[in-house]
């Protein structure tokens, strides 16, 4: 017997994983000419130097540090922040610009302001420590679990599920609403969070949507053409029924990351949205994960999580 989202792999792209091997091949290739390159630049630069009577200036904006940092320590202020698993670089961006995140007890505002891991950071009253140690972990988010590090009101969050996963502070890549259920990633990988939050690298995802009547033809093929919102015209990259025999099941394959935006959809056609499972994220499914489980992604998921779409620049 089929399992539900079998339906669901005419969305999957068969030669993505070698495609991607192959990406990730010319990139450590590249990353080695690189290398060599700035090895060289490095060494001109040093001798240029020694002809020099006065050193390299001192940056203005940077506060007085504790130690004297190498230049390879150091890092813009926001990336060091979501390093420590506080949440994503473009967040951390808005903490500093807010004026939240103190460097060596003086308030800094310019996300760009270069920290090393010797320079005391806080934000509000409380050391923040860079992690050495990234950690990437699916979750089969189930409902009525809100994707935040913690909320003011005692509602259940997603990290309660993970709690014994790691000791590391991790945080939500992206969304679901509290009654959205699915694949979701947390890490402290701030890098990545950034990467697959940032819309030019077009992330897919697989909703299973389960609607209170059935998808007429004329509303499925308006969805194919675009549907307007509020915010503009919503656009779908595929559409199918998930149930040859029950119209009412769909399934959608989106890249956008607007908020809402699969229920929002029908919701302007008319159609209650029952349930609304996210099956894929980024190339995560959620097989062999039950619900409200979590398990830590493989070497192997992660490089492709790392090289994909690399080629968007």
């Amino acid at each position: 017997m089929k399992r539900k989202t079998d339906n669901f792999n005419k969305f999957y792209n068969k030669k993505r994983n070698s495609a991607v091997k192959e990406q990730f091949k010319q990139e450590k290739k590249t990353a080695k000419r690189e290398r060599k390159e700035a090895i060289e630049r490095h060494f001109e630069e040093k001798r240029k130097m020694r002809g020099q009577q006065t050193g390299a200036a001192t940056q203005p904006s940077r506060p007085e540090t504790n130690g004297d940092p190498k230049k390879s320590d150091l890092i813009p202020l926001n990336k060091y922040i979501a390093h420590s698993g506080v949440c994503s670089r473009r967040d951390a961006a808005e903490l500093v610009k807010q004026g939240k995140i103190t460097v060596n007890d003086k308030i800094v505002t310019e996300p760009g302001t270069k920290v090393s891991p010797r320079d005391l950071v806080k934000m509000a009253g409380k050391k923040v420590t860079i992690s050495r140690n990234f950690v990437y972990i699916l979750l089969n988010k189930p409902k009525d679990y809100i994707t935040t590090t913690d909320d003011p009101q005692g509602r259940k969050t997603v990290l309660q599920l993970i709690r014994h996963a790691t000791s590391e502070r991790v945080y939500p890549v992206g969304r679901l609403d509290r009654n959205t259920s699915g694949v979701l990633l947390l890490t402290n990988d701030g890098d990545l969070a950034q990467k697959l939050a940032h819309p030019k690298h077009e992330i897919k995802k697989i909703y299973h949507v389960s609607l209170d009547k059935i998808l007429s033809k004329a509303h499925f093929d308006q969805i194919i053409e675009g549907v307007q919102l509020e915010d503009g015209l919503a656009g779908v990259d595929a559409l199918a029924y998930a149930d040859a025999k029950d119209k009412s099941q769909v399934g959608l394959e989106i890249h956008s990351g607007k908020n809402r935006i699969v229920r929002r959809i029908f919701e302007q056609l008319g159609y209650d949205v029952k349930n609304l499972d996210r099956v894929m994220y980024a190339g995560l499914t959620k097989k062999n994960v039950q619900r409200g489980k979590w398990r830590l992604l493989t070497e192997k998921e992660i490089r492709i999580l790392k090289y994909l779409n690399s080629s968007i620049k």
